[in-house]
Order: C-alpha cells, then sequence, then structure tokens
C-alpha cells in the first residue's frame, strides 16, 4: 500500500456516507480558499516582488501532494494557482472587508463539513489525526478524479482500506464524557 493509499484510506474511513463527501466537495474549498485569502495579506518584498505567505502554503503544499502522487499534485497545484488571483483580490479590501470575507467563508465551509459528519455519524477525521486537516483538500481532489471514471483501481482499493478500517473504529467502544 503506497502512503497516498495509505492516508486516502485512512481519511475516506470517516467519510463513507455519500452525503458527506458532498458537503466536503462544497466545504473543503471553501475552508482552503479562506486560509488563502487569509494568508494572501501576509508579504514580504524580496527583489522587488511580493511573495506572501499564501504562495509559500502553496509552494509547501503542492510539493507534499506531488510527493504522494504526481497527477493529484499537479491539480492541486493548477487548482491553487487559479484560484490565488481572487485571494489576492480578497486580500487588498479594506482590513475589515478582508477579515469578515475570509473568516466568513471559513466559517461557512466548517458549516458544510459539520452537517457532513451529522450525516456519517462520525467526528471529523482530524479529531484522530491532525494529518486530516491536510489530507482533506486531496481526498475531494480524489474523490471527483474517482466521480470523473479515472484511477478506478486506486479508487477500489482506498475504498476497499476504508471500509475495513471503518469497520474496526465501530467495533471500538465509545468513550462518553
Amino acid at each position: 500500500m503506497t502512503n497516498l493509499e495509505r492516508l486516502l484510506s485512512q481519511y475516506a474511513a470517516y467519510h463513507l456516507d455519500r452525503n458527506n463527501i458532498v458537503t466536503h466537495f462544497v466545504g473543503i474549498p471553501l475552508i482552503v480558499f479562506s486560509i488563502l485569502c487569509l494568508s494572501a495579506r501576509a508579504a514580504v518584498d524580496i527583489s522587488g516582488f511580493s511573495v506572501t505567505l499564501a504562495m509559500v502554503l502553496i509552494v509547501l503544499s503542492s510539493v507534499y501532494y506531488l510527493s504522494l502522487d504526481k497527477l493529484f499534485g499537479i491539480l492541486m497545484l493548477i487548482l491553487f494557482v487559479l484560484v490565488y488571483p481572487l485571494a489576492i483580490k480578497i486580500a487588498e479590501l479594506s482590513m475589515w472587508s478582508w477579515l469578515g470575507a475570509s473568516i466568513g467563508i471559513f466559517v461557512v465551509g466548517w458549516v458544510f463539513q459539520f452537517i457532513g459528519h451529522y450525516f456519517e455519524k462520525k467526528k471529523p477525521a482530524f479529531v484522530d489525526d491532525l494529518i486530516g486537516l491536510a489530507i482533506g483538500p486531496l481526498f475531494v481532489l480524489a474523490e471527483f478524479v474517482f466521480l470523473l471514471g479515472f484511477r478506478k483501481s486506486l479508487h477500489q482499493r482506498i475504498l476497499k482500506e476504508a471500509q475495513m478500517k471503518r469497520a474496526e473504529m465501530d467495533m471500538k467502544p465509545q468513550i462518553v464524557s
């Protein structure tokens, strides 16, 4: 099992309900975009070129995604590059407009996430493992690629492993606080 398969199957174990997956198609992109908006305002000038924190996050996350899978990494980079100009436009707004828009988008994204987990009847993956915060965007991209009919064997391997992990999770006694 590749590292990609391990990470996506672990994440998918918390995301087997179609309604939950659909809400993630909205929620996760909104959350990622809001983070780009928030981080696009922080910048340093390097030889006359403005380098934003959003650029650094895009490069670091793209390198990470590329290390897991070349196709998914390239697709993620393309998506980041496409939405970055809009994040910059929002970052250029007045302080309160920028914060209001960015935080508003962030909150709406999380509302979608929690609605999805209501359908799933499982807590979000990041509650058990913070890597889920980084894998969520990749999961949404992978699910979209699978939905288009590509990489079927990868999808089947991930789904099979996720179902086994989910069965193990469901057998563990729940601690009520």
